[in-house]
């Protein structure tokens, strides 16, 4: 049996098609988190709004640490995170999945560790590679067998938001390789990492971002945009969850912090 979290945004909030939900509150270190819980296909899924039930919560003041932490004390081992984005590369229009490969950080303001030196924790956690690639291979997997218009890799630029970016950045965060545009990527990807869950983004363009597009953006296009994609996001969800036939590779995620002797929760408390 797998123990899966999945993470959602903007737009995605409602997990009703997982049949029957548990509401599940964890106390952790750095405060408590909210989750839903059900089993799909023999497998423990727990769904988590990253904005919170009634999107109360922006980008840059999601308690990123205790939602992670919360699902390592849940015993999940693998995450698969939903992100709108908007879009810098031309070839990726509107409604595209982008499986996110590799990212930039922008963020100035988050506490992006569990190692602050509290208590003599200090670890420096290897991040080349910011995606799992056992998680990356079953979702795209999925996203074949339902059809739906895909990019098997792609550069997230993480924001620090709330605000959505000028057309200037926009335009130096495509020259440097970036493909979308969101901001809530980071600091969760690598704190995954840091708590050894294998983790992956699918990054849903809603819209070219400012720069790029004919028109102002706003955020109820956005959601709009999400809504719409709704139950694809959903397909998606189930269909990686009930994947049995998806040859994987291995990784060393689960391993991450071998060399300070893994990573442990009691360590925290």
């Amino acid at each position: 049996m797998r123990k899966i979290g999945i993470i959602g945004g903007t737009g995605v909030e409602d997990a009703s098609r997982f049949g029957t939900l548990e509401p599940v509150t964890v106390k952790t270190p750095f405060g408590e988190a909210h989750c839903l819980k059900t089993t799909l296909n023999g497998h423990e899924v727990y769904f988590m709004a990253r904005h919170g039930a009634n999107h109360s919560l922006p980008p840059h003041k999601i308690n990123y640490r205790a939602n992670i932490f919360a699902l390592k004390q849940l015993g999940v081992t693998e995450i698969l995170s939903f992100t709108a984005v908007g879009s810098i590369n031309v070839a990726l229009r509107p409604g595209t999945f982008v499986v996110c490969s590799q990212l930039l950080d922008f963020t100035k303001n988050r506490v992006n560790t569990f190692f602050n030196g509290e208590g003599g924790k200090v670890a420096h956690v290897d991040f080349a590679y910011p995606y799992c690639p056992v998680v990356r291979e079953r979702v795209i997997h999925a996203l074949m067998q339902l059809g739906l218009r895909h990019c098997k890799q792609g550069t997230y630029v993480v924001t620090e938001g709330p605000r959505y970016e000028t057309a200037a950045e926009n335009k130096m965060f495509a020259c440097l390789g970036g493909d979308v545009c969101g901001m809530t990527n980071m600091p969760e990807a690598v704190l995954a990492r840091e708590a050894e869950i294998c983790y992956a983004n699918v990054s849903v363009v809603t819209n070219m971002g400012s720069g790029f597009a004919q028109r102002a953006l706003s955020h109820e296009e956005v959601t709009a945009a999400m809504e719409l994609q709704g139950r694809q996001i959903l397909a998606v969800m189930e269909a990686y969850i009930k994947d049995t036939e998806t040859p994987l590779h291995s990784c060393s995620c689960r391993e991450a912090l071998k060399e300070y002797g893994g990573f442990h929760c009691e360590d925290f408390q």
